[in-house]
């Protein structure tokens, strides 16, 4: 019965939040209640419900301290190269925008951090999204799948989990897999460049390709002004930035051509009262030192994000009504992402107090038929796309892992193979309704949460097949 209500309450949620009958908040919040109540365990709806906030309390500290950090690197403009360059490769083609969102998306990944990903990537992205009337689920999901991939990177967290729940070195786990995961990073790239197809083909760009090249040129400048940079002689002299609060103005162009319907809009002026040119080495010194102390654990996450903000805004805005202006910036953001983890805290707390989740995930490891013993790392592989969208990384990794490693043990397949295989569904896992980072990609690119599932999962779950086909391919499971 638990399994049965269990996969009705994901169903219910997933259908109302796709079909906008409900907001995320108020459906991650009233369908556990309705559904705690229905297995009879409304008495203790509040412990569960306190016991999932108590659990992702850090997170959504992290995710508030994050908000405001990199707002501010943003605001001093410490990405205004990374964009730029970026901008420059765009060259205001749509294909070339998504691919861009990709490789941007994956190389912020590096520092093992979704949400630091999705700001920095949005940031960039969403201004020239918005100009040229972009599809914005392409930016998300193409963001979410980029980062999924580099997820699985050892301090990235399902790799670490993985190897502490089994207790093996997650670099066993993670070397051998980089040829399947590079595999499935090209994937995203690909998939890009053809979604971007797409999206010049909507749009009708192809006729810039047969315009003479200086009127190609002059007609690609005048679309990048648009996007809210200023473009020079030599190139794109400043790109466009947005965040997900709605900073108000759009950038400052050449021509004075930027709109002013792009409210909510915040370009990267290269004249912005907010820069800190003399300070821009100690920003980047600071970013570098954040990431580098979160590697290494030096801190909690969100103890380093409090302290980073803190510094943050006393060396670049010494006075109190400049710092409490910044704060008042990204306040929307901030209380929009921090509602949503702590709504999401009762879907969590609901689902794993009732025990739906282990009656689940025993259903699900009991229906694998027994000739598959032999094939257990191809069942993980398979299991971990609908198990991590369904469940959190750490129910999947500490409670369902274990019993099929034991599983596969008893077939003869290796626990690192059952580890390995056990990251492949990570691409799909980055969009789940459980993870709070999904929620800062799509607030800020302003994108509603069910059209963005309905877009990525299906392209997302394609990767997880490609990572999991390559690393069979390659003997890795």
């Amino acid at each position: 019965m638990l399994t049965l209500l269990g996969f009705a309450m994901i169903a219910t949620f997933l259908v109302l939040i796709m079909l906008k009958k409900m907001s995320p908040i108020a459906a991650l919040v009233l369908i556990p209640a309705l559904f705690c109540v229905a297995v009879g365990k409304g008495a203790h709806l509040g412990d569960y419900v306190i016991d999932g906030v108590s659990s992702l309390a850090p997170t959504a500290a992290m995710l508030m301290f994050a908000i405001v950090y990199f707002g501010v690197m943003i605001d001093v403009g410490l990405f205004d190269p990374v964009v730029r360059a970026i901008l420059r490769f765009c060259k205001a083609d749509p294909m070339r925008i998504v691919v861009g969102t990709a490789l941007l998306a994956a190389i912020v990944s590096l520092d093992g951090d979704g949400s630091t990903t999705f700001m920095i990537t949005v940031s960039a992205m969403y201004p020239l999204y918005k100009r040229l009337k972009m599809s914005m689920v392409v930016l998300t999901g193409v963001a979410a799948m980029a980062n999924g991939v580099m997820n699985t990177l050892p301090w990235g967290g399902p790799t670490a989990r993985a190897a502490t729940a089994l207790k093996v070195d997650a670099t066993d786990i993670f070397v051998p897999m980089i040829p399947a995961l590079a595999a499935g990073l090209l994937f995203v790239v690909v998939l890009s460049y053809v979604l971007g197809l797409r999206e010049r083909r909507r749009l009708g760009t192809l006729t810039l390709d047969a315009a003479p090249a200086g009127e190609k040129e002059r007609e690609k400048e005048a679309v990048l002004v648009g996007a809210g940079g200023a473009v020079g002689a030599g190139g794109v002299a400043g790109g466009g930035s947005g965040t997900g609060s709605g900073g108000a103005g759009s950038g400052a162009s050449a021509s004075g051509a930027a709109g002013a319907d792009d409210h909510g809009l915040q370009g990267l002026d290269p004249d912005r009262p907010t820069l800190r040119p003399r300070l821009y080495w100690f920003n980047a010194l600071l970013t570098v030192a954040l990431l580098a102390a979160m590697i290494m654990e030096l801190l909690p996450i969100p103890v380093l994000f409090l302290i980073g903000a803190a510094l943050a805004l006393t060396v670049n805005f010494p006075h109190m009504p400049d710092q409490k202006a910044r704060i008042a910036a990204h306040a929307e953001n901030v209380l929009n992402v921090s509602g949503m983890v702590f709504a999401a805290a009762v879907f969590t707390g609901v689902l794993t107090g009732t025990g739906m989740v282990d009656h689940m995930a025993d259903w699900l490891v009991g229906a694998v038929p027994e000739g598959m013993g032999p094939h257990m790392a191809l069942v993980t592989g398979l299991l971990s796309l609908p198990l991590t969208y369904f469940m959190s990384n750490d129910g999947f990794y500490f409670g369902v892992l274990p019993v099929l490693a034991e599983a596969g043990q008893a077939h003869g397949v290796s626990t690192l193979e059952i580890a390995r295989a056990s990251i492949v569904g990570q691409p799909l896992h980055m969009s789940s309704p459980l993870v709070p980072a999904v929620y800062v990609l799509v607030g800020m690119a302003k994108v509603e949460f069910g059209d963005h599932t309905r877009f990525v999962v299906k392209w997302a779950a394609l990767t997880c097949l490609v990572v999991l086909g390559a690393a069979i391919l390659f003997g890795i499971v």
